[in-house]
C-alpha cells in the first residue's frame, strides 16, 4: 500500500496545499465558485511517487456538469509540479451537505425572499414591448451577452411564459431541440450558463413546445419562484424579457421589482410605436422608471449603401418623446438596429450576433447599448449597506 498525505511530514503538507491550490482554480460551472469553496472536495491524498488521488462529491445524481468538474480537476492537479499521475473518485453529496451548500450560499438562515430588491446593488432591466413580434427577445439575449463580454456577471429572467424564446436563442438546447434543464439542489434551482449569462425560462421546465395555458395566480406564482428559488449569485445586471401587451406578468414584476428600469423595444411604423407607449405607461404606474427606447428593424442597407426604411421610420423617436412626459429627465434613444439577416441567423442557431458577427450593423447597434449599460455608475443613494460594524 503506498504512503498517501492528507497529513504527514512538512513535505507531504506541502505537496497536499499545492495540489488543494490547484483545486482552488477549478470553478463549478453552474455555481461559478470553487469547488474548494463549496465543500465538493472530499480528500486528497499524495503518494510518494507522484500519484494523486482525489475524491470529489457532486451536488446531486446525474449532476450536467459532472463530465467537466472531473475533467478540469484532473487538468488542475496533473498540472501540479511533481504529480505523475491522478485518480479521480466521484460521489455524491449527502442531503446534510446538500442542505449545508444552500444555506452557505443564500447565508446562513436566509429566508427564501424576492432577490434583486430595492436594497439590491444589481442593476435590473425589464425589456419591454405593446406588442409581439418586435425583436425584444433577440434584443435582449444579444445584449445580455453583450454585457457578459463586457466582464459582468449577467443573467436573464425569461418572463414570456407563453411565448419563451430565449433558450432557443442563446442555445441552450439539447440535440432534440428541447430546452436544457436546470439543476435543483433542494430547494435552489442553478440557471443554466450560455455565453456566460445565467438563464431562467419556463421553457426549462416544459416538455417540448408544449404550450403553456396559466392564469393570473400561476404566472405570479412563477415569476415569484423565478426570483425567490434560482440562485443567480451576485449580479451586476439582471434583464427580465417580458411578454408583448400590458398584462398579468408585466404587473407582478412590477409589484416585485419596483426597483427595475424599463427598456421599451418598437419598430419605427407610428402603429407599434402608439402600442410602446402603453407598455411604458403600465411600467411607471407600478413605480417602475423608463430608462430608454430601442428602435429595431429600422432601415435596411442595400448594397448601392442606399436605406430602406421596410417599416417606416421616426417610431422609436416618437415612443421616446411621448414617454419623457411626465419624467424628470427624457427618456432617450438608446440604439437604433437595423434589420440584419445575420441578427436573425443568429438567433435560429443560438449564436448571438455581438459574438458571431460584431461588425454587422445590428451588432454595432446592440453592442453600443451594452456600452451604455455597463458604463452606468452604482447609485448607493439610500440603499441598505449590508456591512456589521467590527
Amino acid at each position: 500500500m503506498p504512503d498517501t498525505a492528507e497529513t504527514g511530514g512538512p513535505h507531504d503538507d506541502d505537496r497536499v496545499r499545492a495540489v488543494r491550490a490547484a483545486l482552488a482554480t477549478v470553478i463549478d460551472p453552474e455555481i461559478r465558485r470553487p469547488i474548494t469553496e463549496l465543500d465538493m472536495v472530499e480528500d486528497v491524498s499524495v503518494a510518494d511517487d507522484g500519484e494523486v488521488a482525489v475524491g470529489i462529491r457532486l451536488t446531486i445524481v446525474g449532476c450536467p456538469a459532472a463530465a467537466t468538474i472531473e475533467r478540469d480537476v484532473h487538468d488542475a492537479v496533473a498540472a501540479v509540479p511533481g504529480v505523475r499521475s491522478v485518480v479521480v473518485s466521484v460521489g455524491v453529496m449527502t442531503p446534510a451537505q446538500r442542505t449545508a451548500l444552500t444555506e452557505r450560499l443564500r447565508g446562513p438562515g436566509a429566508a427564501r425572499t424576492v432577490q434583486f430588491g430595492p436594497d439590491s446593488l444589481t442593476r435590473v432591466y425589464a425589456i419591454t414591448s405593446g406588442k409581439g413580434g418586435v425583436g425584444k427577445s433577440t434584443i435582449t439575449a444579444n445584449l445580455a451577452v453583450a454585457l457578459a463580454a463586457r466582464g459582468l456577471a449577467v443573467g436573464v429572467v425569461d418572463a414570456d411564459v407563453y411565448g419563451f424564446s430565449i433558450p432557443g436563442i442563446l442555445g441552450l438546447v439539447d440535440d432534440a431541440g428541447n430546452a436544457v434543464k436546470p439543476t435543483q439542489v433542494n430547494d435552489m434551482i442553478l440557471p443554466p450558463l450560455a455565453h456566460d449569462v445565467k438563464v431562467i425560462s419556463i421553457g426549462m421546465f416544459v416538455d417540448g413546445n408544449a404550450a403553456v395555458a396559466w392564469r393570473g395566480p400561476m404566472l405570479h406564482r412563477t415569476m415569484t419562484q423565478f426570483l425567490t428559488d434560482v440562485f443567480f449569485g451576485t449580479l451586476d445586471v439582471l434583464l427580465l424579457d417580458l411578454p408583448p401587451g400590458t398584462g398579468d406578468i408585466a404587473i407582478s414584476l412590477g409589484q416585485l421589482l419596483p426597483n427595475a428600469e424599463v427598456i421599451v423595444i418598437t419598430t419605427p411604423q407610428p402603429a407599434a410605436a402608439d402600442v410602446a407607449e402603453r407598455s411604458g405607461i403600465v411600467a411607471r404606474q407600478t413605480g417602475q422608471r423608463v430608462y430608454g427606447v430601442i428602435e429595431n428593424m429600422a432601415g435596411l442597407v442595400q448594397p448601392d449603401g442606399s436605406v430602406l426604411d421596410v417599416f417606416g421610420s421616426g417610431g422609436g423617436d416618437e415612443v421616446a418623446a411621448r414617454l419623457s412626459v411626465g419624467q424628470d429627465a427624457p427618456v432617450p434613444v438608446l440604439a437604433s438596429v437595423p434589420l440584419s439577416v445575420a441578427l436573425r441567423r443568429g438567433g435560429d442557431a443560438g449564436t448571438p450576433i455581438v459574438l458571431a458577427d460584431p461588425d454587422d450593423p445590428a451588432a454595432v447597434a446592440i453592442s453600443s447599448v451594452a456600452d451604455t449599460l455597463a458604463s452606468r455608475p452604482r447609485n448607493l443613494s439610500g440603499r441598505r449597506l449590508t456591512i456589521a460594524p467590527r
